[in-house]
Formats: structure tokens, C-alpha cells, sequence
């Protein structure tokens, strides 16, 4: 039987994919959409992609069953907050946008988790 269990190779193929499309998005807010608070909306969710993606690599470095919830938390956060933002503006499905605060505790979740495990002997 295969391990299921990701590896911190996978971990950082999916940060690089992540950071790699954010700059990509960040681009298109840019120059290729032409309502301001679009362009806002899509550059903010680009700019917290990027971040996130950089804490995704940082966190392919940890052992830990907190730090394995910690990762999912936030690559969920990402396809829920950002997901949910690139959706409502390119897609132009608005009610993707609720998505969105789903998104953000998730990612605020990871956060609280990476916290966590600094007091759990498995770390």
C-alpha cells in the first residue's frame, strides 16, 4: 500500500505553483482589468497567495501532525479566500466571492495551528 501522506516535495511543488500563479494574477490585476476595485480585490488576493505559498514552503520543512493540519488549513484557505476572489472578478460568478471569509479563518486557522504546534511534543 502507497503512503497517502504527502511529502515535503509535494508540498513545495504546490508553493511553487501557488507563488508562480500568483504573480501571474498579479500581473492581470494590473494590466488587464480594467474596474479599479477589481483590480484591487484580485491584487490583494494575489498578495496574500504569494504569502501563503511562502508559508507553505516553510512549512513543508516541519514534522508534526499540527503542522500536517497547518498545511491543509492553509492550501484550503487559498482555493476558498482566493479561489473565491478570482472567481467572482474573471469568472464573473459574484456569488463566488462568498467564499472568501471561509477562506480567510481557514487561512487564519493555519496560522493558529503553526502556533500550536510549538507546545506539542511531536514538533
Amino acid at each position: 500500500m502507497t503512503n497517502l501522506i504527502p511529502t515535503p516535495r509535494f508540498w513545495r511543488l504546490v508553493a511553487a505553483a501557488l507563488g508562480l500563479t500568483a504573480v501571474a494574477l498579479a500581473a492581470a490585476a494590473a494590466h488587464a482589468i480594467a474596474d479599479p476595485k477589481a483590480a484591487l480585490s484580485v491584487e490583494r488576493a494575489a498578495i496574500m497567495q504569494l504569502i501563503h505559498a511562502v508559508l507553505l514552503v516553510y512549512l513543508a520543512s516541519l514534522p508534526g501532525s499540527w503542522i500536517r493540519l497547518a498545511r491543509w488549513a492553509t492550501l484550503l484557505g487559498l482555493v476558498l479566500f482566493c479561489g473565491g476572489i478570482y472567481t467572482k472578478y474573471f469568472a464573473e460568478i459574484v456569488s463566488a466571492g462568498a467564499l472568501a471569509p471561509a477562506g480567510g479563518v481557514m487561512l487564519m486557522l493555519g496560522w493558529m495551528l503553526l502556533g500550536l504546534s510549538t507546545f506539542t511534543k511531536d514538533n
